[in-house]
């Protein structure tokens, strides 16, 4: 079926819906944050790449990526409908990811990239481990 609307019409429309963010991922890890007592975290950062998490102190940023918008190696999916539109998208999310770690290194910061995947309980001890190294580390 085609679309009733124009290219440059639909394209607008699909620019006025704002994303409510990766709220679920973010959540997981701030309880880990406050189960393990993990303190000196900020969140709504104005920093470069906005990322998740910020350690101001230390001068860290954390990223919480989603498996699927992130191209996580071990559980990314390729949809099949529209798959030049989402090769180009993906591969887009990535190359961004790259920029803004290399960016804000370059500003002094330390990056910590987590994929969602590793916030389940099963991953929990080494993830906490990566993240206490993180934060001990100055």
């Amino acid at each position: 079926m085609s679309d009733v609307h124009s290219q440059a019409v639909r394209s607008y429309n699909m620019s006025r819906v704002r994303g409510r963010g990766n709220k679920k991922t973010e959540l997981a890890l701030l309880s880990l944050f406050r189960l393990f007592h993990i303190k000196g975290w900020r969140r709504q950062s104005t920093i470069f790449g906005r990322p998740d998490f910020v350690f101001p102190k230390l001068k860290l940023a954390v990223f919480v990526d989603g498996c699927f918008w992130h191209s996580c190696p071990k559980h990314a999916t390729k949809p099949a409908n529209n798959a030049a539109f989402w090769r180009k998208k993906l591969a887009a999310n990535k190359a961004r990811d790259r920029r803004v770690t290399r960016m804000l290194r370059r500003m002094g910061w330390r990056v910590v990239r987590i994929w969602e995947h590793e916030l389940t309980q099963k991953n929990e001890a080494r993830l906490l481990g990566r993240l206490q190294r993180a934060v001990v580390k100055k």
